[in-house]
């Protein structure tokens, strides 16, 4: 199913002031799943005006807010689609842009489409246990399982099988009572002095300690473990890492309008060695430069076309429901003006008032004929008992048969 039509754009609360702090951002990005803004210029909050003298950017008054242009008059980029209203069957996604402000003025248009998740969940059922398996050890006490599936019948689209678990557990007795004990070292012996003759994995002298393999001894033909003698190398002392100082700043990233200086130093002044810790923080910051004034280049363009005024035809005034020929007309200003840009284009000879011929048939009675039927909708409730779904027709008009203007 394509996507619904567009929600009518709904008027909101005047743009904040030139001065209001907002997240400043040098690009705006618009892809297949949504737009946002992209770049961030500085973490730092800039006045909205300061952000704005660049008509390139764009901001945003939170950090999970909206993302607006800083060109008036246009829309900004689309949002992602929000997630599915539902988490199986089908249901709606939402997505919604921001109109710059004109004369205090915003707006926000918002579009809908269907979206179709996995089909609901279906629970399943066990099959019966299957035998208990063998004991774990052939002495002492250890323990048997079985096991069944979930597969009476199946789950669907992730349904599960109710309470209990696919395993069980029991305890069992070996074919004998005892086990054989194996052996067990005791605790280290102190150190000895220092010799020539025990070299640890370094090049320099080591110490000798030992134990003994007592705890407990081992039994019934069991096995002892391994060495009892232990060498050590005294180990050279940790050396912490310090910052060098910091670099000279690279130049402004702009000319006009807010950018970015970033400054970088490194952690040699010492480097950590043998294992000591490196240094903490930031090896790059980014500091706030300008701002340089409005960015030049940037010329005016059209804000959006006023509605049409009646169809009339002056001296003669209201013609409607009549074969004769009237007159609409249309406004428009030029809105983003800066000083030494240059003025908005004119687009086939129409600039800021927009003419055309008209018939006015507004509120006539005329004969009707259903439109075809559109496509079926989604099902409500998307899960559940006795679900519905509709579709709908309009009576369109049947216009006379006036010559074509």
């Amino acid at each position: 199913m394509g996507p619904l039509p567009p929600v009518a754009p709904l008027p909101l609360a005047p743009p904040p002031p030139g001065a209001t702090p907002v997240l400043c951002f040098t690009r705006l990005e618009e892809a297949a799943g949504g737009g946002a803004c992209a770049e961030l210029l500085s973490e730092e909050l800039v006045p909205l005006a300061d952000c704005c003298l660049n008509p390139a950017y764009g901001y945003k008054l939170r950090p999970q807010g909206h993302c607006h242009t800083c060109r008036l008059g246009s829309w900004g980029p689309w949002t992602p689609w929000t997630s599915c209203s539902v988490t199986c069957g089908e249901g709606t996604a939402l997505r919604g842009r921001s109109l710059s402000p004109i004369d205090g003025q915003e707006q926000r248009d918002w579009e809908l489409r269907a979206c179709e998740e996995q089909c609901c969940p279906e629970p399943g059922g066990w099959t019966t246990w299957s035998p208990w398996g063998s004991c774990s050890v052939t002495c002492g006490a250890g323990t048997q399982g079985r096991s069944r599936a979930c597969a009476d019948p199946a789950p669907r689209c992730g349904g599960g099988c109710g309470a209990g678990g696919a395993e069980e557990k029991r305890e069992c007795e070996g074919e004998t009572p005892t086990c054989p004990v194996d052996g067990s070292w005791g605790p280290w012996g102190p150190w000895g002095s220092c010799s020539v003759t025990c070299r640890g994995a370094g090049p320099g002298p080591a110490r000798m300690r030992s134990r003994r393999c007592d705890s407990p001894p081992p039994l019934r033909g069991a096995s002892r473990p391994g060495r009892g003698l232990a060498c050590l190398t005294p180990p050279l002392p940790p050396e912490d890492g310090a910052w060098g100082a910091w670099s000279e700043a690279t130049p402004c990233s702009v000319t006009c309008g807010l950018g970015v200086v970033t400054l970088r130093r490194a952690c040699d002044a010492p480097p950590p060695r043998h294992g000591g810790r490196g240094c903490q923080g930031n090896s790059t910051r980014r500091m706030l430069c300008g701002p340089h004034g409005a960015c030049p280049g940037e010329g005016g363009h059209w804000g959006l076309w006023g509605a049409w005024t009646p169809c009339e035809q002056r001296p003669w005034g209201s013609i409607s429901c009549g074969a004769m020929v009237g007159r609409q007309r249309r406004t428009r200003q030029c809105v983003g003006l800066r000083p030494g840009g240059p003025p908005c284009p004119i687009d086939n000879g129409v600039s800021t008032i927009q003419l055309r011929a008209c018939y006015n048939v507004h509120q006539c009675i005329l004969p009707g004929n259903w439109s075809d039927w559109s496509p079926w909708g989604l099902c409500t409730p998307p899960c559940g008992a006795s679900p519905t779904r509709k579709r709908v027709r309009e009576c369109q008009p049947i216009y006379p048969p006036y010559p074509y203007v």
